[in-house]
């Protein structure tokens, strides 16, 4: 049923490449089959309820500038019904762009309670009211997660926080989250490390805040288990913001943490294009770098303004940057749980409806091109072919032996002496490999 809300827009189809409608898909073709599978089922693209639905459009130098009849303000004075409200909204969205999949912190979907029980009540309605929709339009919930860093509670992290009533409320927040996401049949739980770093080191115990959140997260695994959750736990990596510094900096540092605590075969990462950028790396390090780990679970899908120090959250427009991307999703395998949450937000400018809309669909379309290019890139071996060339050495006899666990450092280096080895260096080709990806973008 419509909201009204946008107006009298029918459902975005597909037109093609020559298509001048701003309401139409030119690439994403759900049903065209790419390497073997749908591209619907390849990309699992998700629509983030809090940047659509919870956002004002503000910024740190102004509030809000977006009206939204589910707003509070807008003239309803129950909270609840303006949840309901928010919720057609956003399932009329869904339907209309075709998304198969949605993510929320409880946060976004439920206004806050005089206390936890309270909350957690009008979580559990919502959720009601979420599985009516979802039975209705057929969209699913790739994943949940709680919302443990605006609330002025969480000012010094959650589980990292000094006080262990926050701590307390946080296992709470998480276990009732847990529960929804469960009962709604989401694929996976997302944990993002929020407040969860340090401003100072002047007020801050670092090996004790990491022992605590090694904890929290060790009683996140087990009651996944305890309640027979089959979807994927995933942390989603960040170097700042909203701390200074975050402890789940990168991949490289989740892991290590994962590592620490025995849960690098229970956890997975969920990897922002922009949380990348922000680290100093690039998004394809980050999914190649979980890929050689074992823990490439989903993605968030963004970008960042190169010319600003934060991170923007923009809808993503690259399509070089996308097919390197989506070319270490296939190399990975592809997603199993996981698939692309749009975590990106209008610009505070843009107020109309159709915005909204439209920046999915220019979003999802630069996938569906960095996807194609990436999946022929596959197929034609263009870039693992050079590669396994320059490696090729390394399966010979002898290049082997070294790495076996009976290698001795002096047998090497007398073999280096008796065969006169004396290596000349060859080209790593960096150049051509880079015109190779321009001729499928």
């Amino acid at each position: 049923m419509s909201t009204g809300f946008f107006g009298d827009i029918k459902p975005i189809k597909f037109e093609g490449a020559d298509s001048k409608n701003p309401l139409a898909y030119r690439f994403y073709n759900p049903e065209e089959v790419v390497a073997g599978k749908k591209m619907e089922d390849h990309l699992r693209f998700a629509v983030a309820y809090w940047h659509s639905f919870a956002w004002p459009g503000g910024d740190p130098f102004g509030g809000q500038t977006f009206e939204r009849p589910w707003f509070p303000g807008a003239g309803e004075t129950d909270t609840m019904a303006l949840a309901r409200k928010k919720a057609d909204a956003a399932f009329e969205m869904f339907a209309l762009l075709g998304t198969p999949y949605y993510c929320f912190h409880d946060a976004d979907v439920r206004p806050e309670g005089r206390d936890f029980a309270e909350s957690a009540a009008r979580l559990d309605e919502v959720a009601d009211y979420f599985a009516s929709k979802m039975e209705e339009t057929g969209i699913k919930l790739l994943w949940g997660t709680a919302n443990l860093f605006s609330h002025r509670r969480y000012m010094a992290g959650a589980a990292t926080n000094p006080d262990p009533d926050v701590f307390a409320y946080a296992a709470a927040t998480v276990k009732s989250c847990m529960d929804v996401t469960k009962r709604l049949g989401g694929e996976n739980y997302v944990l993002w490390g929020g407040r969860e770093g340090y401003e100072t080191l002047l007020n801050t115990d670092i090996g004790r805040e990491q022992e605590q959140a090694g904890r929290f997260l060790q009683m996140v695994v087990d009651y996944k288990h305890r309640i027979g959750f089959e979807g994927a736990i995933l942390i989603e990596p960040k170097p700042q913001e909203p701390t200074k510094h975050q402890y789940d900096y990168d991949v490289a540092t989740v892991y290590g943490f994962l590592k620490r605590f025995g849960l690098e075969n229970e956890v997975k990462v969920n990897i922002e294009q922009g949380h990348a950028i922000l680290a100093g790396h690039s998004f394809e390090h980050e999914l190649a770098l979980a890929s050689a780990l074992g823990i490439f679970g989903s993605i968030d899908m963004n970008r960042n303004d190169y010319q600003s120090g934060w991170d923007t959250d923009q809808f993503p427009n690259n399509v070089p940057e996308m097919a390197l991307a989506y070319y270490q999703v296939l190399q990975a395998g592809g997603f199993s749980t996981g698939g692309t949450n749009f975590d990106a937000k209008l610009r505070r400018q843009s107020l109309d409806p159709q915005d909204m809309l439209i920046a999915h669909i220019g979003g999802m379309d630069c996938c569906a091109r960095g996807l194609k290019a990436a999946a022929q890139m596959v197929e034609d071996k263009a870039l693992s072919g050079p590669l396994a060339e320059r490696y090729a050495d390394w399966e010979k006899p002898e290049a082997r032996a070294m790495l076996s666990k009976g290698a001795k450092l002096e047998d090497i280096a007398a073999r280096v002496i008796s065969e006169k080895i004396d290596p000349k260096p060859k080209s790593g080709r960096q150049e051509f490999l880079e015109n190779v990806v321009n001729r499928y973008v």
